[in-house]
């Protein structure tokens, strides 16, 4: 969610989010370098957002490989940002839901490290648990690279052919 506030700020719409009960979702619309985007932070609980994303995609007309799902990764140490091309859920449950609801494993993920919990805490409280002083001053880095990697991909993977700005 922070990844999104984030970048509704780059595109300055960061005070459009709205609730959209069609969906059960916050919900802000863009426009960057000619391109529409929706922005949508579902309301639901984690293991069934993608009915959310799911509505938004009929709504909206977008297709899977449309979409972009930007989650969390366990397996990732806190300030790894990486982008996976479609493939398993890998254990996350908002993925899995989001695979389920569209009926395909082909949307983009931003994947945002959070690393593993240490000791005898659960992943479940670890995830639910706010970050500390130092997490929280390394995460403004984080959330500003992880938005600018969104947004690039978005434009260079939308870019027309024979654009000046696509790179391949």
């Amino acid at each position: 969610m922070a990844v999104l506030d984030r970048l509704a700020q780059q595109l300055a719409v960061a005070e459009g989010w709205r609730v959209d009960r069609r969906c059960c979702a916050d919900m802000a619309l863009a426009v960057a370098h000619g391109l529409e985007l929706v922005l949508l932070k579902p309301r639901r609980l984690m293991n069934l957002n993608g009915l959310s994303v799911a509505s938004a995609a009929n709504i909206y007309n977008l297709r899977p490989e449309d979409i972009y799902l930007v989650h969390d990764d366990l397996d990732k140490a806190l300030g790894t940002v990486a982008l996976k091309l479609g493939g398993s859920a890998r254990g996350h449950n908002g993925v899995r839901s989001c695979i389920s609801a569209l009926h395909s494993n082909v949307m983009t993920r931003l994947r945002v490290g959070i690393g593993r919990p240490e000791g005898e805490m659960t992943v479940s409280s670890y995830v639910l648990a706010p970050f500390c002083a130092g997490e929280r001053e390394r995460l403004e880095q984080v959330l500003a690279q992880a938005a600018t990697c969104l947004l690039e991909h978005i434009l260079r993977r939308r870019a027309p052919v024979g654009d000046p700005g696509d790179r391949g």
